[in-house]
Parts: structure tokens; C-alpha cells; sequence
């Protein structure tokens, strides 16, 4: 006989089990770590060695755009980084780095063992939710620092996706406004907040330089949604895709890579329906550089690929009204309207429901305009500050808080 324990139970029984655990391994470093010092002769300085200075965790490979221009400073100044990674095929595994030391830490509660009882000073990531499901705050642990991994509004994370962080290095400044409304709203208090800029788009803008766009006689559309219940896919699905067949153009859809994931039916159903031809393709690629150079024209719905498109392509896009439900992200909270929605009719072209069949006609007439332009530049001052020095300034930060929090250390262990 069996028992059997649902995902749900399975999930809370892990995280218990991963709590008790951490809490024991915790007290058995804190005696040993007692010990070691006595032992040592009281010099705190060889005992606070022993942990992992900077370390950065990436929850899947398709970050590595924001991670690689951070891992190429800290080489470039000779410094230390161990980089920790639940994708097998990171492609930070296969970089030959001198000063980076990349580690596959396990899929999944693998992961989760690591992360929970890890011993580091500052620890910098992408991913959401820390200590509100399965990542745990380590006892280890000093400081934990988020990079956000777009330009757009900080609040369509999940709900409670940046509450436990110490830090978060922001895009641009007007994020700052949004961070500090919910910490009010919650009670919760101030993070360190940081304007930095955006590594990724820096490294696009430059690559862009060298490498021209290649001309087609015929026009390539993309289609980049956001995933869940409110982005293109889940909403319009086959109404616009067999829209946009009919006009005769190539197509590229590109779900988001949590799509594959979360809503796996109904993108397995799309692409069977869709199989790939000359003019139907589907893109999995895990930097999206070449098919954002490749296409025309963008198609998405609040997805944070409308700035990339805009602002480092300098291209027409067209945003579909999927009425966005902010129920179970931090939005909800929010009782203003979100910058993204406010900024969209500056940025590109509005696309209604009731308008797909007249698809054709509205991509054949878009045309860039001046003061499109114009309010585009105004725009990305906003949401991407520090173009071209986002990973120096962040690894300032985290050079420069690591020493703070080393030095406290020390203090503190002088004073135990």
C-alpha cells in the first residue's frame, strides 16, 4: 500500500523538511565557526574567509543576458564570482572564465537545497519570491540583492515577489516610486534601493552596432507575448494567429519561455495546429537578438520585449488590448495605473479585438512618425538610466556592499 501526498502537501513538506534541516546545519556552522575562532586566536578576519564573498544564482539559463555583462566585469577586474545555476545548459557553464566559478546546482528541490542552506555574503539574483515559497532566506547568508530583468514595472512580479530582499537594482528611476508604495502599503521596511540601468539592453545596443539588420523583400511579423491568462496567446490564440497566416507574411511567434511550462497544452494544441513552414516559424532561442533583428514588426501584449523593441531596435510595434488582470501580482495593490499601460500609446500602435481581420492593413500602414520618436527618447530616460555602464555600476554596488558587510562581520565577531 501506498500513500500518497498531493503537489501542494508535497511542496509545504519540503519546504518544512528544508527549514528544520537549515536550521540544524545553521547551528552546527555557528559552534564550529565558535570553535575555529578560540582555536584561531580570535582572528575574526580568517574565520569570515570562509565564506562565499559574491555569488550569483540564475533560476534559468535564458537570464544569462543579464547575468554575462556582470560575470565580464568582475573578470575583467580579476575578482572572484561563483555563479550558481538550476540549467544544466547555462551558458555559463561553457564560458572559459578565469574568475568565474559556475556550478549546475540541481533542477527544481535540488536547487532548493542548495539555496536554503547556502553560505555566502551577498548573494545577487533575478528570481522572484525569495522566502515566500520553496528559496528560503539562509541563516548564512548577509545580504540578498535583486536585478530586475526588464525595464518595465517592478510590480507585475508575482505578488510578494521582492518583500525579503535587502536590495533591488532598478532600471530606471521611476520604479523607485512603485517599490516604496508597497512597502508602505505593507508596512514593510525600505529596501536599498538602486538606479543601475539594464545590463542586457546595454550588451544589445552594442552588439547591434555590429551586426546590421538583414533586408527581405517580404515583411516578418513577431509575435512576443507575455504568458499567462492575460498575454496574446492565452487570450486571442488562434483568432490572430490565423489573422496573421492570411496576410502572407512570415510569421515568428515567440512564447515566453514560462509558457512552455505553465500553459504547456495550450501551446503544445498551438503548435500543432501551426506546424513550421517558410512562413510560419516558432522561436525557442534563448537570447532573442537575432529574431528581434530579424523581424519587421512586433505583436505583443505588456510584455517588457515592447522596450527592447522600441527602444534598442527603434522599430513599429503594434500592442493588443488583453486588459490585463493584476490579481495575483503585486499590481494589485497598486492603486495607480501601472507605468507600462500609461507609457504603450506613446510607444506603439493599439490593436483591438474587433480589428484583427483588418490585420493587413493596419501593419501595411504603419510608418514611423517624429513625434513617436521624439516620445519614445523621453520615454526610455525613464525606464533605462546609465546606458552603456549598467554593469559597472552594479558591480560597484555589490564590490562596495561586500566590503561593508565583511567589515561588520568582523566587528560583530570581536564583539561576540
Amino acid at each position: 500500500m501506498f500513500l500518497y501526498i498531493d503537489p501542494g502537501t508535497g511542496s509545504m513538506l519540503f519546504s518544512i523538511l528544508i527549514g528544520v534541516v537549515s536550521t540544524l546545519v545553521f547551528l552546527g556552522r555557528k559552534l564550529f565557526l565558535k570553535l575555529k575562532f578560540v582555536l584561531s586566536g580570535g582572528k575574526a578576519e580568517k574565520i569570515i574567509n570562509t565564506k562565499i564573498p559574491y555569488l550569483v544564482f540564475s533560476d534559468h539559463k535564458r537570464y544569462w543576458n543579464v547575468f554575462k555583462p556582470i560575470c565580464d566585469e568582475f573578470e575583467k577586474r580579476g575578482i572572484d564570482l561563483v555563479y550558481w545555476t538550476a540549467s544544466p545548459d547555462d551558458p555559463v557553464l561553457s564560458e572559459q572564465y578565469k574568475y568565474i566559478k559556475a556550478q549546475f546546482i540541481g533542477e527544481g528541490n535540488k536547487a532548493f537545497a542548495h539555496l536554503n542552506m547556502m553560505n555566502a555574503g551577498l548573494v545577487l539574483s533575478t528570481t522572484p519570491g525569495l522566502d515566500v515559497y520553496q528559496w528560503k532566506r539562509s541563516k548564512n547568508v548577509d545580504y540578498y540583492v535583486h536585478i530586475l530583468h526588464m525595464v518595465s514595472d517592478p510590480l507585475t512580479y508575482r505578488m510578494f515577489g521582492l518583500d525579503f530582499y535587502d536590495a533591488v537594482l532598478l532600471s530606471g528611476p521611476y520604479q523607485i516610486e512603485q517599490i516604496r508604495y508597497l512597502e508602505n502599503k505593507r508596512n514593510k521596511n525600505q529596501k536599498d534601493l538602486q538606479v543601475v540601468g539594464c545590463t542586457y539592453m546595454d550588451s544589445m545596443l552594442e552588439k547591434l552596432k555590429n551586426h546590421p539588420r538583414k533586408t527581405s523583400k517580404s515583411k516578418t511579423v513577431l509575435v512576443a507575448p507575455s504568458w499567462g491568462k492575460s498575454g496574446i496567446l492565452a487570450k486571442y490564440g488562434e483568432k490572430i494567429l490565423d489573422e496573421l497566416v492570411a496576410t502572407g507574411y512570415k510569421i515568428i511567434v515567440r512564447p515566453h519561455p514560462q509558457s512552455f511550462a505553465s500553459e504547456k497544452e495550450m501551446i503544445d494544441n498551438l503548435m500543432k495546429k501551426y506546424p513550421e513552414s517558410d512562413l510560419f516559424k516558432w522561436n525557442r532561442d534563448n537570447d532573442n537578438f537575432d529574431v528581434l533583428n530579424e523581424s519587421d514588426l512586433l505583436i505583443t501584449d505588456f510584455s517588457g520585449i515592447i522596450f527592447d523593441y522600441a527602444f534598442v531596435f527603434g522599430k513599429p510595434l503594434i500592442y493588443a488590448d488583453t486588459e490585463f488582470d493584476s490579481g495575483v501580482y503585486d499590481a494589485a495593490w497598486y492603486d495607480k495605473t501601472l507605468w507600462t499601460f500609461e507609457k504603450l500609446p506613446d510607444i506603439g500602435t493599439r490593436l483591438d479585438e474587433k480589428e484583427f481581420p483588418n490585420i493587413k492593413q493596419i501593419i501595411d500602414g504603419l510608418s514611423e512618425n517624429k513625434a513617436l520618436e521624439e516620445s519614445r527618447e523621453k520615454i526610455r530616460k525613464e525606464c533605462w538610466a546609465n546606458i552603456g555602464n549598467s554593469a559597472k555600476l552594479t558591480v560597484d554596488y555589490i564590490i562596495q556592499k561586500g566590503l561593508e558587510l565583511k567589515q561588520s562581520a568582523i566587528v560583530k565577531s570581536k564583539g561576540a
